[in-house]
């Protein structure tokens, strides 16, 4: 979640790593991370929601899906804006759909409705992540971005609910636009760059991209007709970045193996992390007599230390040395599912959920910065954008993977 003519007068955002280093880290933070709490934001309101517009509750579910899809194709597509137009005109496009979906959704009566507005707070939002991203410029600020991104994310299903039953569900829906508290001061540190020639924009490659990815999120859904439209697309896809290659999918990222192992394996450790998400409470009230309040606050805890200590390996990540920090990812990311799935013990499933979004959270922050020193300065939005979309598939796939684990 992007005719061989050259067009004048477009710009090219800054390298991740050149000059934004006097931007707060924290504004980045703030800027990236409450999009987190509001995709998780309606977790525990669903019922209510579904009430209002007299739905059931498997329809009302929707809103969690669209959301998703929606910052998975989004991705990379304001990461192409990104590239192309610059930081400044990324924001303000953002800003726009954050807004006109916040008050979509504060007002619309019918779901049908509502629904395009949490798709447009999705993509507003995935322009300020890959924005706030693209400024960070070392694993250690990237850290304080992802590990906000962790605790916001930890701590959206209870912020939503308390906020429905102060006020209203809509309000919850609302909590991603604080993100935008952060742009005056991010908009007036943030480097200028000079206008760069570019080249058209590859709409074939950006439309391949973005079916091949619709597809993949709803395969855990609707694996069959899914499967049937992810095939074909690839191959597409493959074939036109073949006479593309400097198209919205540059060819050099795909052969390039440190993006490659990077992208791959935040997809992978984002699946872990949000399969464990919901299989942990699932597994905590079969195996023990823990109430509801317990295992929720147990886990809440768990993530929020797992939040914390991932900024602590990201800041020590250049200390450590490439080798052993993928090493110590990879080992975690591959015990917290086995142990979920194998322990006896009840209580050490709380440490799981730790070590999930520790693993994730850390692995994003090291593998980003990763994947995009791999890669030519011009082209480390697109990086961050195809990153950040492996990341997302993760959170389409983990829940259903999470049926797996609590069956087993």
């Amino acid at each position: 979640m992007p005719a061989r003519t050259t067009t004048p007068a477009t710009t090219t955002p800054p390298p991740a790593t050149s000059q934004p280093s006097h931007i707060p880290a924290l504004w980045l933070a703030l800027l990236a991370t409450p999009i987190a709490a509001g995709a998780n934001s309606p977790v525990l309101i669903l019922p209510e929601m579904a009430g209002s517009f007299g739905v059931g509750p498997a329809t009302v579910t929707w809103f969690v899906t669209t959301f998703a899809w929606a910052m998975a194709v989004g991705t990379p597509l304001m990461a192409s804006l990104l590239r192309r137009r610059g930081l400044r005109t990324t924001l303000r496009v953002s800003t726009f759909l954050i807004l006109a979906g916040t008050l979509l959704v504060a007002v619309a009566p019918w779901m049908a409705l509502a629904l395009p507005g949490r798709a447009a707070q999705a993509v507003g939002g995935a322009g300020l992540v890959t924005s706030a991203m693209s400024l960070a410029g070392s694993v250690r600020r990237m850290g304080v971005i992802t590990a906000g991104f962790g605790i916001l994310g930890a701590v959206g299903p209870l912020l939503g609910s308390l906020i429905a039953d102060a006020l209203s569900w809509r309000v919850s829906l609302t909590v991603s636009a604080l993100a935008l508290l952060a742009l005056p001061v991010v908009t007036r540190s943030a480097p200028r760059t000079a206008p760069r020639p570019t080249t058209p924009f590859d709409a074939r490659g950006a439309s391949l991209l973005v079916a091949l990815a619709t597809a993949l999120v709803f395969v855990p859904h609707y694996p069959l007709p899914a499967a049937v439209v992810a095939l074909p697309a690839g191959v597409l896809l493959t074939l036109h970045i073949r006479t593309r290659p400097d198209g919205f999918v540059p060819a050099t990222l795909m052969r390039t193996p440190t993006f490659l192992l990077s992208a791959l394996l935040a997809c992978a450790l984002a699946t872990s992390y949000f399969a464990l998400l919901f299989a942990v409470p699932q597994l905590l009230a079969a195996r023990t007599d823990w109430s509801t309040t317990t295992i929720g606050t147990g886990q809440l805890v768990a993530l929020l230390l797992g939040s914390l200590l991932s900024w602590l390996l990201a800041a020590a990540s250049a200390r450590m040395g490439r080798r052993r920090v993928l090493a110590l990812l990879i080992t975690l990311g591959a015990l917290a599912p086995l142990t979920a799935a194998l322990s006896p013990w009840a209580p050490l499933l709380l440490l799981v959920a730790a070590m999930a979004v520790f693993t994730t959270t850390a692995g994003n922050a090291t593998l980003a910065v990763y994947a995009t020193q791999a890669a030519p300065d011009a082209q480390r939005p697109t990086v961050i954008g195809l990153f950040n979309l492996c990341y997302q598939l993760g959170g389409a796939f983990g829940p259903a993977t999470a049926a797996l684990i609590t069956l087993a």
